[in-house]
């Protein structure tokens, strides 16, 4: 199942362990569209009309339907089995991973240092102070989250969250696990043709996964990532390294980065504003608005906010802020992007948001003529995990 990670930082994982990959990807597969279908169909059937029977109106939004489905067996039944197979998303990849712990910090150095195929860079501090809303929660139950370091030029971390992403994703993200960003920079490119950035900056990289495919749009941009992990950031630029890509990571807080003033052209996130507290949200957006040159894009590809979605979609999509160690989930999706957004210093008529249909399951010719539209609809499948998403995002111009 971790098919998907074929570059020089590749584990070799047992058969055994190779099966047991395999059964937790179909496991999710299955909890996340044949269980949540039967729990909608539940909610249709049964739960909701008792609701309105009793309250003479529809629930209002996703925590009163949370409220009314949560004691009921087909809820319980599907909260227990997502809970257990995010568990197992993770032990199903750690035991490669620290066999070769050692290895693997060898490898990465190694291509760290190599010239012949790319000529990226890597930044870490050793003094490096770890904000507590990651240094204090092992985010979506991955056991040391993105910073624990256990030996010198420790890559773990960023190997854990690579395969377990692969597992996790059961083949929605494409060959590389690329296909947000690649999903999302080609619908931009498409939309604003005019668009020629020649320095952008990835907020929360991780492994890198987001990174690379702004480069593949625009090959002459300097492209930059920063991450608080410092062993993300090291995997990345290894990863990068092996695929030939020129690329910069930093060990860095996209809330106070080192970066000059006016220094970017792009400045986006993927899929990292919700593992944020909202105070935090506001330093990040404010941040961007710092670093962006004058005419620059902020950007940020992420879950669609509760006032975009039904109250059902909505809590549905909130269930990992209560059941998935992801604790600012839904107060980001709760929040006035807009309203934020102008208060970081971007003129509020500068604000737009559009969905992209995913690249991988619904093909190039798709996202074309996505790209030809303005805006952002509701839709069920927007930003939910499983057959047929497809991405929001979001942003504003400098």
């Amino acid at each position: 199942m971790t098919d998907a990670v074929d570059h020089d930082l590749k584990v070799k994982h047992t058969k055994d362990e190779a099966s047991r990959q395999n059964f937790v990807a179909g496991m999710r597969g299955y909890v996340l569209n044949d269980l949540s279908g039967h729990m909608k169909t539940v909610w249709d059937r049964k739960v909701e009309p008792a609701f309105e029977k009793a309250n003479g109106r529809a629930p209002s939004d996703g925590p009163e339907i949370h409220k009314t489905i949560k004691s009921e067996t087909i809820f319980k039944f599907y909260s227990a089995m997502r809970c257990n197979t995010q568990e197992m998303v993770w032990r199903s990849v750690m035991p490669a991973v620290e066999r070769e712990g050692r290895d693997l910090s060898r490898r990465a150095q190694v291509l760290s240092q190599a010239g012949d195929k790319a000529q990226g860079t890597v930044e870490t501090n050793p003094n490096f102070e770890v904000p507590r809303y990651v240094s204090e929660l092992d985010v979506h139950m991955m056991p040391g989250n993105y910073h624990e370091e256990r030996i010198d030029y420790d890559v773990t971390q960023g190997a854990v969250f690579d395969n377990g992403l692969a597992v996790f994703s059961f083949g929605l993200l494409g060959d590389r696990m690329e296909d947000i960003t690649d999903s999302v920079s080609t619908f931009y490119q498409a939309h604003y043709p005019d668009s020629k950035p020649k320095k952008i900056l990835d907020l929360g990289c991780t492994l890198g996964h987001s990174t690379l495919p702004w480069k593949a749009r625009y090959p002459d941009a300097e492209v930059h990532g920063v991450d608080v992990g410092g062993p993300c950031v090291r995997y990345a630029h290894a990863r990068a390294q092996s695929y030939g890509v020129d690329a910069h990571f930093h060990q860095m807080d996209a809330e106070h980065t080192d970066f000059e003033d006016e220094s970017f052209d792009i400045v986006y996130s993927c899929m990292f504003l919700h593992e944020v507290p909202l105070k935090n949200i506001k330093g990040v957006f404010k941040e961007a608005h710092r670093l962006l040159k004058p005419g620059g894009v902020m950007l940020h590809y992420e879950l669609p906010p509760n006032t975009m979605t039904s109250p059902y979609d909505g809590f549905y999509l909130d269930w990992d802020s209560y059941y998935n160690k992801e604790p600012f989930y839904k107060a980001f999706r709760d929040a006035d992007a807009k309203a934020e957004i102008e208060d970081a210093g971007f003129e509020k008529d500068s604000f737009f948001e559009h969905v992209a249909p995913s690249r991988n399951l619904y093909g190039h010719d798709a996202l074309m003529e996505a790209a030809q539209q303005d805006g952002a609809k509701n839709d069920s499948r927007v930003g939910r995990f499983g057959d047929g998403v497809m991405w929001y995002f979001f942003g504003a111009r400098k």
